[in-house]
């Protein structure tokens, strides 16, 4: 008989303070051997991701699938769970995930477990394709958290991700930054014809191997050199393979505006949808201008562009150090920065082009997380301001000192957004979610460094604080843009929703109680009020404990090409659109 799993959801609900009575849905039922289930979860609320109202019921899942889900499962099961007072969904769907190598260090994603998540998709770059040159260059960069890289392509690192054990699905996009560090290294140039021929083919060949579409940080060097021709021929092939563009836009700042019309262009032009990563408003001066972004986004959608985008829940961004410096220093990458900046001639003149105005961030509002060095560490948790004062040196040079002496980026939080606009954004119709952050556990090597509360709390956040105490949007919307929207977007079929014949990622909280935990100083805490998650109808937490199971997989996009099924098309525009 196969493995089976029902949950039984029977209890009336509270929805934003009056009890609901609308009469359950009913769903088609898969064939059941033996007609016997392994497990009823009974008393419960069902959000099936659709954005309609909750409702009691009944979910059945037979192997990996879901197998029923409506008023009453036509059989009974060996094993009984009592959710009363919870709700169950589709498993979560972290839009943008850092999980490249860190899952691999532990394979059980506590971080994201412990919220609900069950699917990971890494973007914004990509850990393949990779020459044997970067991938030596990748091993020596790494931090605190170190695992072998044996692959040299997506395809290699997604079926490596499989063979070693996790316990959620991953995914992954290919970074158009590592595409053009392959083929012209990571200078300001821009590529021949024959150059730009290559880097296509490159694309169409990790979305052959299941990349979900292209992804770039236009505000980071290489990919910050990167022009329109260069970005619409990468989309253009992601299109064509039924995936997106997405992107860390040029400027979140002053230039907000501007980028969001670039990647309206890019997507015009390509034929690919595109996604915004971590929309956000950076710096006080920039912080009305949210209107005027959300204008843009939808009068595109209007005349047929389909862009969305994702966010992170606080008023606080994570990146480098190295963002405080000039462009360029920066070309050629982490270890020419490092070289130059300990040319003092360098260094001067790199000093005075940040203390210029505009041109470096408030260091009374940037904060140290990380390094590398232990000898620095002393630093996590304090503001750039006050580490300067230690040092009694000057703000810029306070920088530049430590990303020598640490021989890293130098991770830093930077407090620049409004709580005001995280709060309306969540609500936008087009809005998803995504942690900006990598898969964690509070214990070993994580503990080293200090890490953005994204990391474990950003799902947990947004269904405690934006949805029960601020009443931002409903629960059922926040599920839909935690589930079946993100699904939807990249093209994922058969997840992200609880109807039968979807696979079995299944997530139960409690809405009462679910909350982010982790703050700026004290990051290491697990989130709150998720009681259970399955994925593909294996259970990876059970009462609030991680069973040690590891049944993730590799979800690969619409183009991947495999027992000679599969491939890309000739037109972006073949691929139905969605979002």
């Amino acid at each position: 008989m196969k493995n089976a799993l029902i949950l039984i959801l029977s209890v009336t609900w509270m929805t934003g303070g009056c009890v609901q009575n609308e009469k359950p849905k009913q769903a088609a039922v898969a064939p059941v051997a033996g007609n016997r289930f392994d497990v009823l979860i009974t008393n419960a609320t069902i959000y099936d991701g659709s954005g309609t109202p909750p409702y009691p019921g009944e979910v059945a899942i037979d192997g990996d699938r879901i197998a029923f889900v409506g008023a009453k499962a036509p059989a009974a099961a060996g094993r009984t769970i009592d959710a009363r007072g919870q709700a169950v969904a589709p498993g979560f769907i972290n839009m943008l995930s850092h999980s490249r190598e860190t899952i691999l260090q532990d394979g059980r994603a506590m971080n994201v477990v412990m919220q609900g998540v069950t699917l990971e998709v890494n973007s914004e770059t990509s850990n393949a394709p990779l020459t044997e040159k970067m991938r030596q260059r990748r091993m020596t960069l790494q931090g605190d958290t170190r695992t072998p890289v044996p692959w040299t392509t997506i395809g290699g690192y997604l079926d490596h991700v499989e063979k070693s054990g996790v316990s959620v699905n991953v995914a992954s996009l290919v970074g158009a930054g590592i595409i053009r560090e392959y083929v012209i290294g990571l200078d300001d140039v821009d590529p021949s014809p024959v150059e730009l021929a290559r880097m296509r083919d490159l694309a169409r060949a990790a979305m052959e191997e299941g990349a979900l579409g292209v992804a770039t940080m236009l505000i980071y060097v290489p990919e910050t050199f990167a022009e329109m021709p260069e970005l619409i021929a990468l989309a253009a092939e992601a299109g064509k393979c039924g995936g997106i563009f997405a992107a860390h836009m040029r400027d979140e700042g002053a230039g907000i505006l501007q980028s969001v019309d670039e990647m309206v262009a890019i997507g015009r032009a390509s034929g690919a949808p595109v996604h915004i990563h971590h929309l956000k408003q950076t710096g006080a001066a920039n912080w009305g201008k949210l209107g005027a972004v959300i204008a843009q986004v939808e009068a595109a959608r209007r005349a047929g562009v389909p862009i969305t985008a994702d966010m992170y829940l606080y008023i606080a961004s994570g990146t480098g150090a190295t963002a405080m410096l000039p462009v360029w220093v920066q070309e050629g990458g982490l270890e020419a920065t490092i070289a130059r900046l300990k040319d003092p001639a360098v260094r001067a003149r790199a000093v005075a082009d940040m203390q210029k105005p505009g041109n470096m961030r408030d260091p009374a509002t940037a904060m140290f997380s990380s390094f590398r060095n232990p000898a620095l560490r002393q630093y996590s948790g304090k503001r750039v301001s006050e580490v300067a004062r230690l040092r009694g040196t000057s703000p810029a040079e306070t920088v530049i000192d430590l990303i020598v002496e640490d021989g890293s980026r130098v991770n830093t939080i930077y407090f620049a957004m409004s709580e005001d606009n995280v709060r309306r954004q969540t609500a936008l119709p087009w809005m998803t979610f995504g942690s900006d952050a990598g898969s964690h556990a509070t214990e070993g090597a994580f503990l080293e460094s200090e890490v953005h509360p994204r990391t474990y709390g950003n799902f947990a956040r947004l269904l405690g604080k934006y949805v029960r105490e601020d009443k931002a949007l409903t629960l059922q919307e926040a599920v839909r843009k935690l589930t079946s929207s993100p699904a939807s977007i990249l093209g994922i079929k058969d997840r992200g929703t609880l109807r039968a014949g979807a696979f079995a990622d299944v997530v139960i909280f409690d809405p009462a109680t679910i909350e982010d935990v982790s703050t700026f100083e004290d990051s290491h805490h697990y989130a709150r009020g998720v009681s259970n998650v399955w994925v593909n109808g294996v259970q990876v937490l059970a009462e609030g404990r991680h069973t040690g199971a590891k049944p993730g997989r590799a979800v690969r996009g619409r183009g991947w090409r495999h027992d000679g099924e599969g491939g890309c098309r000739a037109s972006a525009t073949d691929w139905p659109r969605a979002g």
